[in-house]
């Protein structure tokens, strides 16, 4: 791939420090970023990391002056709001600015995980039976949802709200649950029946032409005898948690024969259902009886070195700079083919 002029778009807090003075880059809130612009810089692009936070305009005139190739999009909410990310990659489609990651409608619908589930539906995607509690409404569970039942965000992702205690047993808990998150979280409540089994994480790559990456496994096995075996948020986040219970992520072992093959087509429908694109990983958990069900899609997952998706692909025969590269690929590509040229931004004045 030739040098590019690379914009590398972030949270303004979540910029690395340039140089490094002595800062531990493994626990760093900035880890995935530090990646992603250094690994860049070795493979000799110029870059410029960028921080967005709730203005526009600091975008529009980086691209108006530094004028780059492609932006890397690492952005995971504007303006303090999730959903919100969306409408800073429909920015640079105005701008005709090529970029790394999906596009807006894909982002806008896997977000909405009951908009998400309707469409499954309608393509006949396998998910948990569910309902949905808006904010201010009290929760009344219909009959044909059974307890285990799991509570979480309509729209948060990275498992925000998430505890042990999200699974309820009995009416009373699940009214508690439901009331935490429309207080605590601030959005509406998804109620889903619970699938006791093993998650499975599928890496997704590309546009039209899709690359699904191996199937990929958390593993929480040390957990105490009594603990569900769900991503909660210190599961995911807590690098003291992680340790202390030996929770990891690997290559899925001791599957019955073919169900790595049903999973990874399975991911490709979620993909191609949701119209995402640039790259995902999708989610699924699989009972005991080997039945799997789609949890949900997210688009522009985490791509730290030695996280989930990166390892993943490396076991596909991608090293970490050449998985850099190819999201850098598949963006410039679907700008091409789907975009008018880029015209020159009118003056800001």
């Amino acid at each position: 791939m030739k040098r590019l002029r690379i914009l590398v778009l972030m949270h303004e807090d979540l910029v690395p420090p340039d140089p490094l003075t002595g800062q531990d880059v493994t626990s760093a809130d900035w880890k995935t970023e530090y990646d992603v612009v250094s690994t860049l810089r070795k493979l000799g692009h110029d870059v410029t990391p960028l921080g967005v936070k709730s203005d526009l305009g600091v975008l529009r005139s980086a691209i108006e002056d530094w004028k780059p190739q492609i932006a890397f999009n690492l952005l995971e909410e504007f303006d303090g709001v999730a959903v919100y990310d969306q409408n800073v990659v429909s920015y640079l489609e105005l701008l005709h600015m090529p970029y790394t990651g999906c596009n807006p409608r894909g982002l806008m619908l896997a977000r909405d995980k009951v908009l998400s589930k309707k469409l499954f539906s309608f393509h006949r995607i396998p998910f948990p039976e569910f309902m949905v509690v808006p904010q201010g409404r009290r929760v009344k569970r219909p009959k044909w949802l059974p307890f285990p039942l799991i509570i979480k965000s309509v729209t948060e992702e990275a498992s925000r709200g998430i505890s042990q205690a999200s699974i309820v047993q009995d009416d009373d808990k699940l009214k508690e649950r439901v009331e935490f998150i429309h207080a605590s979280v601030g959005t509406g409540a998804l109620i889903e029946r619970y699938i006791e089994g093993r998650e499975f994480y599928v890496g997704v790559m590309g546009n039209g032409h899709i690359h699904v990456l191996p199937v990929w496994e958390l593993i929480m096995d040390k957990l105490p005898d009594d603990a569900r075996r769900i991503a909660t948020e210190r599961v995911k986040w807590s690098r003291t948690y992680q340790d202390k219970y030996g929770i990891r992520s690997e290559e899925a072992r001791n599957l019955p024969e073919g169900k790595a093959e049903e999973i990874q087509h399975l991911a490709k429908r979620v993909y191609r259902a949701l119209g995402l694109s640039g790259y995902a990983r999708i989610d699924v958990r699989m009972d005991a009886e080997g039945q799997v069900y789609v949890l949900e899609a997210n688009p522009n997952p985490q791509i730290a070195h030695d996280e989930d998706f990166a390892d993943s692909a490396e076991k596909a025969g991608y090293t970490y700079q050449e998985l850099l590269q190819q999201l850098l690929r598949i963006g410039l590509r679907r700008q091409t083919a789907n975009s008018p040229p880029r015209k020159p931004l009118p003056s800001l004045t």
